[in-house]
């Protein structure tokens, strides 16, 4: 799969792919601003509404590996198509669930989302690294997620102002004001669907271009294979912390910035400081990472950025006496966190002998980081102060920090050993 005949080939199919990759993107993002909107309209402690996060990537732990053998047995094209079909599913739910005031049915239309993210991520993520030369993998998965940040820079904003506007938000909770707010919700979920109905009819018209060589001979492996590889497993145990870290820093920052000593933000003018400083870091941080991956060790890029974002955590801890100051460090980080999943994935792809399908479905069910991690940041905020939550995502980085520079001395035994 080499050569400009293979490049020009694939050309059209990586860019069918990253369209993937912003919509599920802007998904997921869209969760940040229904936290505070859930916690308000159904009175929740910051660990209640983090259920939110809990439910969406609980997915990613339960599904992954099923996943994994539905595109062994299905291919790309085909397994594509129906995880989008299974995302409109869940934003259908949405109406049903705040129909009947009911946070439970909430939960478990995020839940059938989720699922169709999970599929969807454990085809495009492979997918994205094997449309071209193996050594421009970080290149185009590092370039397919500063897409994914594009839609993660426009939901918190989008959401915000659907979500975080009137309603309960506008004054004395009632039970008017908190119809309302769900009523929003609704809109919000409702567009989703629609985008991505359009965007199915266009994957479908594009799926022959969904091809790449060795598909046939995966369809006999196991999607339990990866568990036999070492590198495969620190690499799940990395990326489950790097996603918990991210998603419980992105859950909790609008909460945060609101606070009087942090930044006094409305809660609606928070949710558009996370989505332009904090997404719309990860998104430049995943534009300009593309091109130093090109020319620095994608081992010592990732080892630099858990460092720095380590740093900034222990900044944001001393909130009380350091103010906006901290608010600004909790934003820095996701322009450092930016590279951290596309470069984990990719340099676990490369160290695990497991099929490229079934390393993906492990590496897509550590994505259940984004479930456990943000519940326990919100205990911790509950209990301790939400300033000291940013010691979670703190310890995350210490570890990712440790595995990028273990991958030097260790890769190459490795390669004979996994």
């Amino acid at each position: 799969m080499s050569g400009s005949n293979n490049s020009a080939r694939f050309s059209p199919a990586f860019a069918t792919v990253t369209t993937l990759f912003f919509m599920w993107g802007f998904v997921t993002a869209t969760i940040d601003p229904l936290v505070p909107s859930v916690r308000s309209v159904f009175s929740l402690s910051y660990a209640e509404s983090m259920l939110t996060q809990f439910a969406f990537f609980m997915a990613y732990g339960i599904v992954s590996l099923p996943a994994a053998w539905v595109l062994e047995r299905l291919g790309y094209a085909r397994t594509i198509v129906l995880s989008l079909g299974a995302m409109v599913l869940g934003c259908l739910l949405i109406p049903l669930a705040t129909g009947a005031s009911s946070y439970p049915f909430v939960l478990v239309a995020l839940f059938v989302i989720a699922a169709g993210i999970t599929q969807l991520q454990v085809a495009a993520n492979p997918l994205a690294a094997l449309l071209g030369k193996p050594e421009g993998s970080h290149f185009r998965l590092t370039l397919s997620q500063a897409f994914n940040s594009l839609g993660t820079v426009l939901a918190p904003i989008l959401g915000s102002y659907i979500m975080l506007r009137g309603g309960v938000f506008a004054g004395a909770v009632s039970a008017a004001s908190r119809d309302a707010t769900l009523r929003n919700v609704d809109t919000q979920f409702l567009f989703i669907a629609g985008v991505i109905v359009l965007l199915t009819i266009f994957i479908f018209s594009q799926r022959r271009s969904l091809h790449v060589t060795g598909e046939e001979e995966e369809k006999t492996a196991s999607p339990l294979a990866a568990f036999s590889s070492r590198w495969a497993l620190l690499g799940g145990v990395a990326i489950f912390l790097y996603v918990g870290a991210e998603v419980a820093i992105s859950s909790i920052m609008i909460n945060f910035l609101h606070q009087p000593e942090v930044m006094a933000r409305s809660f609606d003018d928070a949710g558009r400081l996370l989505g332009i400083f904090y997404w719309g870091g990860a998104m430049v941080g995943r534009g300009l990472g593309s091109l130093v991956l090109t020319r620095v060790p994608a081992n010592r890029v990732l080892a630099f950025a858990a460092a720095i974002a380590l740093s900034l955590c222990l900044i944001v801890t001393q909130a009380g006496t350091l103010g906006a100051v901290a608010g600004a460090a909790a934003l820095a980080i996701g322009f450092f966190n930016s590279i951290m999943f596309p470069t984990i994935f990719t340099l676990t792809l490369e160290r695990s002998h497991a099929p490229a399908s079934s390393t993906s479905g492990l590496l897509c069910m550590a994505i259940a980081g984004g479930a456990i991690l943000p519940p326990i940041a919100g205990l911790t905020a509950d209990h301790m102060g939400i300033a000291v939550a940013f010691l979670v995502p703190a310890v995350a980085y210490a570890f990712i920090t440790l595995f990028a520079l273990a991958g030097p001395l260790t890769s190459h035994a490795s390669t004979s050993s996994a």
